[in-house]
């Protein structure tokens, strides 16, 4: 799931450790300072990763830094912190509640040889810094957060509506200010390909400034309106989850012990039942092939993969009791820590023996088909859930868009009839149709594929646009 590449800029750092988790499309940052220490920029609180690469290395942790409070992911500062004894730079103005040099625009922290200094870059977050990085007084390289990404800039609407346009203004200016920055400054943004704060497509991970201002369509455009109207008009929906994390990493993520984050209860069926009975609802992580086998009715289906905490985080609702079902292959401590880095604690247990033991307690369970993109006839509503911008590049003839994560509000008005839902592979189509399940929908499949397939094996055209 995570990916690392060592990057070595000339004048820099010994090494710029990029830790990539693509499931939520952020980078973290391990600085090799040259003297046994380190600097972690924009920790996640899955820290697994930050201390494989700390250990190969032979580093310790002196300084964690976050650009700004996150709103995707809680931030493994704190617990950096605690229990290495690390220093946590973050902005003065984010009011964190636990202890942190407090940083001001200008300020400079001394990392022994080099010098970070902090440059306030609002816009994605009102208190946002950018961190550059000189050594000599050179710059070397700046860590841009959600500021500048490469080939864009984050989103500015996750402090609400009546802020999003002030803090896309904002945006503009800080822009235009790192884009002062020597052409060969090393740009290491927070958020990238697969992130919900913006990031386009495809993008590479880091850049420099010379290649942003050739590239990036948003630094070509020097008049503040219409900036504006470029960046908001590409702003897509996000995860509920987003208007809540910003606020625990304010008061300081709840500190975790590492040796027991990673196990789950084992629940008995008569354990599940009760639960459910209770409010707690089932979680089945398996591949979309064994949920459509068989699987206990009224389970939401989220297969265990990269963006498993995304849809946690969008499909169940935050005050819930959660049950897993698993397979016993699948890794329950990739699981977990998904889950914790979203802030979902609420992980109560797991049915000990899985789909078969709820079987053999005489208890039913139910499947769904899986069709092929030759199967779909004109019998079938088709019902799209992928993203907006992913429907509008091509979509089936007649196809009924309703993203996922929008799905739970509408199914009531969706009329019970022959229905094939989809998406790009069709792990986002087995979650939308275990929702209809729930909602009481009956004829309901799950179309093995995408719409290129779908085009492929009929011939048929897509559609551009909504």
């Amino acid at each position: 799931m995570r990916d690392s590449n060592d990057v070595t800029v000339a004048g820099a750092p010994e090494a710029v450790l990029p830790l990539v988790d693509t499931g939520l499309g952020n980078s973290t940052y391990v600085v090799d300072l040259g003297d046994g220490g380190a600097l972690v920029v924009d920790p996640p609180r899955d820290l697994r990763a930050v201390r494989a690469a700390i250990g190969k290395a032979g580093l310790r942790i002196r300084f964690a830094a976050d650009t700004h409070l996150h709103a995707d992911f809680l931030s493994g500062a704190r617990q950096l912190a605690y229990d290495d004894g690390a220093q946590v730079l973050a902005s003065a103005a984010g009011g964190r509640q636990f202890d942190h040099r407090g940083l001001t625009d200008g300020d400079e922290v001394d990392l022994g040889g080099l010098v970070l200094t902090a440059m306030g870059t609002p816009g994605h977050t009102d208190e946002h810094l950018s961190f550059l990085v000189s050594d000599g007084g050179s710059p070397v390289g700046v860590f841009t957060g959600g500021s500048l990404i490469v080939g864009s800039a984050a989103r500015t609407d996750l402090l609400g509506p009546e802020r999003t346009e002030e803090l896309a203004r904002a945006q503009f200016r800080s822009l235009q200010r790192l884009a002062q920055l020597p052409d060969p400054t090393a740009v290491w943004p927070t958020h990238g390909a697969g992130s919900f704060c913006s990031a386009p497509p495809g993008a590479e991970r880091t850049s420099t400034i010379g290649r942003e201002l050739a590239s990036n369509p948003l630094l070509r455009i020097d008049d503040e309106d219409r900036f504006v109207e470029q960046l908001l008009g590409s702003l897509g929906s996000h995860p509920p989850y987003f208007l809540r994390l910003a606020e625990v990493n304010r008061r300081g993520p709840t500190l975790l012990d590492p040796t027991t984050a990673g196990r789950l209860p084992q629940l008995s069926v008569s354990d599940v039942r009760r639960r459910r009975a209770a409010g707690a609802v089932l979680v089945d992580v398996r591949p979309v092939a064994d949920y459509a086998r068989a699987h206990i009715q009224g389970a939401v289906s989220i297969p265990l993969r990269a963006q498993f905490a995304t849809w946690l985080g969008w499909m169940v609702a935050a005050d819930v009791p959660i049950v897993v079902v698993r397979d016993p292959d699948q890794d329950l401590v990739e699981l977990i820590w998904q889950a914790l880095n979203i802030g979902v604690e609420r992980l109560v247990g797991e049915l000990a023996g899985g789909t078969d033991a709820w079987a053999a307690a005489g208890l039913p369970t139910t499947g769904i088909r899986l069709l092929g993109p030759a199967e779909i006839d004109q019998q079938h509503r088709v019902l799209d859930v992928r993203q907006e911008a992913e429907f509008t590049s091509g979509h089936l003839p007649g196809a009924v868009h309703v993203e996922l994560g929008s799905l739970t509000h509408v199914t009531a008005a969706l009329t019970d009839v022959p229905t094939v839902v989809m998406c790009g592979h069709g792990e986002r189509a087995a979650g939308a149709a275990s929702l209809l399940e729930r909602a009481g929908h009956h004829e309901v499949a799950v179309l093995q594929g995408g719409p290129d397939d779908w085009s492929d094996a009929t011939g048929g055209d897509l559609v551009q646009g909504p």
